[in-house]
């Protein structure tokens, strides 16, 4: 009996919470400052509030980069089991984040404007990073929404309307929402953000971006060049674009493009050692660009088998459609003609020679004719031979294994064709913060808040998370280059991988007034010892 009263004793007085990789994000929240920032711009009654706005952003920023499985705004069961005072203030419990007070946190960013308050944020995380916003890379995604919204309705003005559109994810039959972003090449964080319909063209969207924020691109980011996949080569949107330079693939569509190419691509295909691009000066849209196409051996290897496939079944299918074609009877040698003429207009792969009409005679009764019998009535049949063109083959290899990369920045000299190729390629640092958003453990693919408003707040805040997640990544990154000289050790890890490596990192709490931080080893306090003081606190500031 006297051993179940200790037992019990002990349970009241220890208990753990989990701490694991949080405290990194905590951390960098805190060393940009974004709270502050917050708490500063948007107003909010002091007296009625647990906790600030600027706190209940870094609670669902944390929630979003906890990679639990649990939706971004179902935070109180996310902090059930972390060490809340210790990630966000003094005196926070997880009850305090329930989700009134998270949406009412929403409901306060919504009317200064998502857009505007991510701009400020940005604009503090690059300064701190030390930054140089050279290139801006714009591109967009969709996310699915469930339940009913506005898809009917008319909305107004600064509302997103949340309909079908065209679904990066083949998922059309799910409204929707758009997110359109602008990051810089270094780090890969967001300079700005957008939430747009579900409904969205890119082709007009990126042209109203640009020019609506033209200004602050310049005066706040001092941007350059604005990169983009062919969504921006259109020809109104480049008429406007006078006040940037800019860098943009040119559509395969485009039927200067493919001729370009058509003229270029042996000559680059026969000899990759020596050249991999090549260079001409063309005016499309009254606009004068250079245009660089280049001959990417990787694309040609995945290209060929492809085409292959693709051309042996387009081939058997036109010669099952000959076959048919030639075993059907005309009244006519001008109705066979006709139809031939038709069938050749639809050939992708094969041609028609050695054509011949032929008039065979028929018969009305059964049986065998006699032989000097007359025939009733002639019918014409085509004959002839199909062969496959070679060269239509070898067109589309072509067409696929070059592309065209487009800049209105004439100059090769101070901006080569090599740094062309090198800053178009970095556009997969916004393709890859899309692919962050949408992982399934981020849990943001699908989106389930009830208000259109709302929804548009939680684009920012889904966004806020990537940028901590980028500028977290290039702070390791940078600290661990600056100090590992051997080379020995991983100096370029992805932030989800350091997370990993902080899994297991617990906070023990002694009769609820000292804290012991579990588990941690050598490797882990030398990097928070290269990040900084603030870190170390965090992870071992044992009270």
């Amino acid at each position: 009996m006297q051993v179940e009263t200790n037992t019990t004793k002990t349970a009241e007085h220890y208990s753990s919470k989990e701490l694991n990789h949080l405290g990194l994000v905590s951390g960098m929240y805190d060393e940009l400052g974004l709270g502050e920032v917050i708490d500063q711009l948007i107003p909010q009654d002091d007296e009625k509030r647990v906790l600030s706005i600027g706190q209940a952003v870094k609670a669902m920023v944390l929630n979003g980069l906890g990679f639990t499985n649990r939706a971004l705004y179902l935070t109180p069961h996310f902090f059930k089991d972390k060490p809340v005072s210790h990630l966000i203030g003094e005196g926070i419990e997880a009850e305090h984040l329930n989700d009134d007070v998270l949406g009412r946190a929403l409901d306060a960013i919504y009317p200064f404007n998502p857009e505007k308050l991510y701009s400020h944020l940005s604009l503090v995380t690059v300064k701190h990073l030390d930054l140089l916003c050279q290139f801006g890379h714009l591109d967009s995604s969709s996310f699915h929404v469930e339940g009913q919204y506005n898809s009917q309705d008319e909305v107004e003005e600064g509302v997103i309307k949340i309909t079908r559109g065209y679904s990066r994810d083949h998922r059309p039959n799910l409204n929707q929402v758009v997110l359109q972003l602008i990051c810089e090449q270094q780090a890969g964080i967001p300079l700005m953000m957008e939430s747009l319909s579900g409904n969205n063209n890119d082709k007009n969207s990126f042209k109203e971006t640009i020019n609506k924020h033209i200004e602050q691109m310049h005066n706040d980011f001092h941007l350059e060049f604005i990169v983009a996949d062919s969504a921006l080569y259109v020809s109104e949107t480049l008429k406007n674009l006078n006040e940037i330079l800019w860098i943009s693939r040119v559509p395969g569509t485009l039927k200067l493009s493919q001729n370009v190419i058509e003229m270029v691509a042996p000559y680059l295909m026969q000899n990759p050692q020596e050249t991999s691009s090549f260079s001409l000066e063309v005016n499309y849209a009254d606009v004068k660009q250079r245009w660089l196409v280049v001959y990417s051996p990787e694309a040609y290897h995945r290209t060929v088998k492809t085409v292959n496939k693709r051309c042996l079944k387009q081939t058997a299918t036109e010669h099952k459609a000959f076959s048919r074609l030639c075993k059907q009877d005309f009244a006519c040698e001008a109705d066979a003609l006709k139809a031939l003429d038709a069938f050749e207009k639809k050939q992708k792969m094969t041609a028609v020679t050695e054509i011949e009409i032929q008039n065979l005679p028929r018969y009305k009764g059964k049986g065998r004719p006699t032989q000097n019998q007359s025939p009733d009535f002639y019918v014409y049949q085509i004959k002839g031979h199909i062969y496959s063109q070679i060269q239509n083959r070898t067109r589309r290899i072509e067409q696929k294994s070059c592309f065209i990369l487009a800049t209105n920045q004439l100059d090769w000299k101070s901006f080569s064709h090599q740094q062309l190729i090198s800053v178009y390629k970095n556009q997969q640092k916004v393709e890859r913060g899309f692919r962050f958003l949408k992982d399934p453990m981020f849990m943001a693919n699908t989106l389930f808040l009830k208000s259109p408003k709302r929804i548009r707040a939680l684009m920012m805040i889904m966004t806020l998370c990537l940028l901590i997640y980028a500028a977290l990544q290039y702070r390791i990154r940078t600290e661990l280059k600056i100090h590992n000289q051997t080379g020995q050790d991983i100096s370029n890890p992805t932030a989800r991988w350091v997370f990993q490596f902080f899994s297991g990192i617990h906070v023990l709490i002694i009769n609820q007034t000292r804290t012991i931080i579990l588990n941690l080893n050598q490797h882990h306090l030398l990097l928070l010892k290269l990040l900084g003081n603030q870190y170390e606190q965090l992870y071992c500031g044992n009270g």
